[in-house]
This record gives structure tokens, C-alpha cells and sequence, in this order.
């Protein structure tokens, strides 16, 4: 990692120390945890910026000619030389990740000296309830979008959750919600919005983490609130996008009923995660039957059979949005801990470890082809971040299985 964790400085960001935080004794290191932390090495490597906790957007830079396809509004004052949150929430799931996998301290330092200290730039209290926006608060208002929110409310209640003596992880979170709560209204009979400032649509990807984030919320608290919130925003997405003849879900649904019909890795697998959490809450079987037949649909289309040259046939993941595989991955871990059938983190296994021998370029960076096929000129921020929390999450639970 070239000794990242020693050596970090910038004006806004202090060294890390070895103080013990959480845990004070690093896991045993396996192949996955060496590539997570090689990883995030060239991630801050790479996409740093001198003087400051933030990060660049894209490697190489050229944020002069990039625009953000991502936004509900285009902003407008010229090229931005800062990532927007979402991409550098990635960071910060990643850095959990890694902490979470090896109770390291210096981790939970990282966390600490750099990347809460640079979430908190987008942090917004002009507007209320209070909540992230989707660019620093230093430069014209942004926009706030409802699942920016909820995937950091996701993370400060995992740390919570590991660090249960730090109240203000929970209290981050719980703050959060308030903000998530306020995009809650009975059109479309309930769910969330997505964009605060454009309350056009109700999407998967704003009401299936929430469903999962009420639901930690509710481990971390034992407040039967957030777990009736959690399985009603459940049974919404559910009953409005849910693809019936295939089990995966769809994109989102405009205010006038009209369905968005994109289907996203993330968005099926947060519907998992939430079935998964919600059948080791209850014990309800049918959560369990829900999870799992997600499980095999995505299975079935976001892998594809691949035969390397010279070698055996195997599933590899499809090219596309890496975060979203990220995010799904997360929800065949919930329903793994659940049933314990190795076949699907099987195929991820396999698929990152290909990725990592054919689909990295000289700067350790990765390409969204895990074939190797094709390469990126830009390489996104988001997609760094979640080779890290991959590689990361999969360590977590190699010595739990037989994988």
C-alpha cells in the first residue's frame, strides 16, 4: 500500500497515527485485503488533491471537458475540480469496508482525518432538515438527492456498528434519516423521491436503501419505528417495480405512473439485502424466498458465460457501472450470512480475481471491461472505490466460508 496509512499529509488532512480506535489488532492478510489495499492506494494516489481532504473526479483529471451525466440539473459556472458526493461517498464505503474486514485502527483513523473531514464540505445546513449535497457548500447550492444520503446513512450506522462506543456515527445517521423522511409523501401511495429539488420520480435506488438503511437503523437502535418504516418501503418498491416475470426491478416511476424499465445491478441488489435483513429480523420465510429469488435472477443477468483464450469457461460479471455491481454484491453477502450457499460469492471470487490480472492498467487503476477487452481513457473515481470495497468486503468473509 505504499505505506499509505503512514504517510498521509495535506493541509486539511493530518498523518495517521496507530492509536487504537475500534479494534486494535489488524486481521490476518489474505489475497483480497492486499489487492482492497493496494487499491485505495492508487485510488488517493490518483485522484488527491494537494491541500485538501477532497478528490478528483476522474483519472486524468480533465475536468475541464468532463460533465456529470448523473444530475437531475446540469450545473452551470464552469468545470467543477472536485468529485461530486456521490462518487466520493465511495470512499468512504470503501475505507469501511476495509476497516470492517480487518478491525485495523488505522483505518478507523483514515476515516477520522480524511474522509469524514472531506464529506463534510458537502454537508448543507442552509437548507432543512439538514443533509449532504451533491457538490461542496462553498460553491452555488447543488442539488440534494435523497439515495446520496441514504448510501451514507448506510455507512455511518456500519460504523456505528463497529464502533458502538461513537455515538456520533449513529447520530450522523439518524439526522440522515430526518432528511429521508422529509421525501416521503403518499403519491404513488408512498415511497421516496429522489431528487429534493425535482420531485419528478420515485426510484429504486432511493427506496431500496432506505428500506436496508431503516432496517440497520433498527439493529442499531431496537426502535420498531425505523423496522416498519424498513418493511414498508419494502413492499412498496416491491408492489411498484418490481418486474414479476423475472424477479429484478426496475428503474423508477415517474409521477404519472409510467415506468422507468432500466434494471441496474444495485437496485435488485438492495431489494436482497433488505429480503435478507428482513427474514433474519422476523424469520418470516417469504423474505428468504424473495432474497434468494433475486439472487439467481441476477445471477443470471448480470453474469455471462466467458470462455478466456486458452482456458475454461467460468461466469464473469457483465461490463457496466462497477459501483452498482458493488452494491450488489453487498446483497449477496446479507442472503449468504442467511442460507450459506457458496455459488454466487463463488462467481465473484472469480470474477475479481480475473479483473485483477486482465482489467487493471499500469496505475493499478481499473477498467470497467473485467475481460479486459476494452479500455477506459478516464477512469471514474466510483469505480476505484468499489473495486476497494469488493476486494474488501469479499476478505471480510473468505475465512468464513469455503470459497
Amino acid at each position: 500500500m505504499k505505506n499509505f496509512l503512514m504517510t498521509l499529509s495535506a493541509t486539511a488532512c493530518v498523518a495517521i497515527s496507530l492509536t487504537t480506535a475500534c479494534q486494535s489488532e489488524p486481521a490476518v492478510q489474505n489475497p483480497e485485503l492486499s489487492r482492497a489495499a493496494q487499491t485505495l492506494d492508487s485510488l488517493y494516489t490518483h485522484y488527491s488533491v494537494e491541500g485538501s481532504c477532497l478528490l478528483r473526479e476522474n483519472y486524468p483529471s480533465g475536468f475541464g471537458d468532463y460533465t456529470a451525466t448523473y444530475l437531475a440539473t446540469q450545473p452551470t459556472g464552469g468545470p467543477n475540480p472536485f468529485s461530486y458526493l456521490w462518487p466520493y461517498s465511495g470512499s468512504f464505503s470503501a475505507v469501511n469496508a476495509l476497516l470492517e474486514a480487518t478491525g485495523d485502527s488505522r483505518y478507523k483513523d483514515l476515516l477520522e482525518q480524511r474522509v469524514l473531514p472531506g464529506l463534510e464540505e458537502y454537508r448543507d445546513t442552509r437548507r432543512q432538515p439538514e443533509a449532504y449535497a451533491s457538490y461542496i457548500h462553498t460553491a452555488p447550492q447543488s442539488d440534494r438527492f435523497y439515495d446520496d444520503n441514504i448510501w451514507l446513512g448506510i455507512d455511518f450506522t456500519d460504523l456505528y456498528t463497529q464502533c458502538p462506543d461513537e455515538k456520533k456515527y449513529l447520530q450522523k445517521a439518524q439526522t440522515i434519516w430526518k432528511f429521508i423522511e422529509s421525501g416521503m409523501d403518499e403519491q404513488l401511495g408512498g415511497g421516496i423521491y429522489w431528487c429534493e429539488q425535482k420531485k419528478e420520480s420515485k426510484n429504486t435506488c432511493s427506496n431500496a436503501p432506505a428500506s436496508v438503511f431503516a432496517l440497520k437503523l433498527f439493529r442499531a437502535t431496537q426502535d420498531s419505528s425505523y423496522l416498519a418504516q424498513g418493511k414498508a418501503l419494502y413492499e412498496w418498491t416491491q408492489t411498484h417495480l418490481q418486474d414479476t416475470t423475472d424477479y429484478l426491478y426496475f428503474d423508477n416511476m415517474a409521477l404519472d405512473g409510467k415506468i422507468g424499465y432500466a434494471k441496474f445491478a444495485y437496485n435488485s441488489g438492495q431489494m436482497m439485502q433488505a429480503a435478507a435483513l428482513l427474514h433474519q429480523i422476523t424469520g418470516q420465510p417469504k423474505y428468504l424466498t424473495d432474497a434468494q429469488n433475486l439472487a439467481k435472477a441476477c445471477y443470471n443477468y448480470f453474469f455471462c458465460e466467458y470462455t478466456p483464450e486458452g482456458g475454461q469457461p467460468f461466469r464473469l460479471l457483465k461490463k457496466g457501472d462497477v459501483w452498482f455491481t458493488a452494491v450488489m454484491l453487498r446483497g449477496f453477502i446479507e442472503l449468504w450470512k442467511t442460507d450459506h450457499n457458496p455459488e454466487y460469492l463463488a462467481a465473484f471470487h472469480q470474477s475479481l480475481d480475473y479483473a485483477w490480472n486482465h482489467a487493471r492498467d499500469e496505475q493499478g487503476l481499473f477498467n470497467t471491461d473485467f475481460s479486459g477487452k476494452t479500455q477506459d481513457s478516464r477512469k471514474w473515481l466510483l469505480t476505484q472505490a468499489a473495486m476497494v470495497e469488493m476486494y474488501a468486503r469479499l476478505a471480510g468473509i473468505t475465512q468464513e466460508s469455503a470459497l
